[in-house]
């Protein structure tokens, strides 16, 4: 019997023995031509075996690299994109992300609010500059309530963070509230009907069984007066019978 671990090492295990023995094969086929069709029927079939990968927009040519590299970079063909894969394309690896090292003051706040307060400092002054200003202290606090919910924190002390961040450059006006952008104080679509019912509740109730003027509460007689009931009794006293 002869064991797996005998026979010849799998370079690419996935695509299983077989696939690896007609590569190899493929490389002794005298005729370019003969040899060139024979791979680019292997390279259908590496896919049909990985159908999952079909969705990939470089999947042939991934594949037809990982035939080169079955063959040890020992296959006299040519891939569809014009490129004979080399051994040390293999070896490559992805270029370093640069990781920022520089300090950063209030990290809590986050790296954005680090941005914008860059480009307010850019903005010429003017109304459309204090609205950003002001978004942004809104920002901060809402950053600030986000991370630190435990702990209660005012305009003041947003107010000079934020002066800190911009140095000294960026000031929020003495009116301006930062809640704006806190749940609290977002308008659900509904809010409006509700306001709309709740006057209306209240201009019935302050205007008692009378209601609305000429409406059905007043020809009913109701304490409104000037009602049917007055009619019927001749606007007096009495048993409401005509003498």
């Amino acid at each position: 019997m002869e064991y797996n671990s005998q026979k010849e090492e799998l370079i690419i295990p996935e695509y299983g023995r077989n696939v690896q023995a007609m590569i190899r094969y493929a490389r002794e086929v005298p005729d370019r031509n003969m040899r060139q069709q024979y791979i680019e029927q292997i390279v259908m079939l590496m896919m049909q075996m990985h159908p999952q990968n079909r969705n990939m927009e470089d999947h042939r040519d991934k594949t037809w690299k990982h035939v080169f590299r079955i063959a040890e970079y020992n296959l006299d063909v040519m891939p569809p994109n014009g490129e004979i894969p080399k051994p040390e394309d293999s070896r490559k690896r992805p270029e370093k992300v640069p990781y920022p090292i520089r300090e950063t003051k209030f990290r809590h706040y986050g790296h954005n609010v680090q941005k914008l307060v860059a480009r307010a400092l850019q903005m010429e002054d003017g109304a459309k500059k204090e609205g950003f200003v002001q978004v942004i202290g809104s920002y901060m606090k809402l950053a600030y309530k986000t991370w630190n919910r435990e702990h209660y924190v005012s305009d003041d002390i947003i107010i000079e963070d934020l002066e800190h961040l911009s140095g000294g450059k960026l000031k929020v006006m003495d009116d301006a509230s930062l809640d704006n952008l806190s749940r609290g104080n977002i308008r659900r679509p509904g809010d409006n009907r509700d306001r709309e019912r709740e006057r209306d509740r209240g201009g019935r109730n302050r205007g008692g069984g009378g209601g609305r003027p000429g409406g059905k509460d007043n020809r009913r007689g109701g304490s409104g007066g000037g009602g049917s009931q007055q009619r019927r009794s001749g606007g007096g006293g009495g048993n409401g019978r005509r003498k």
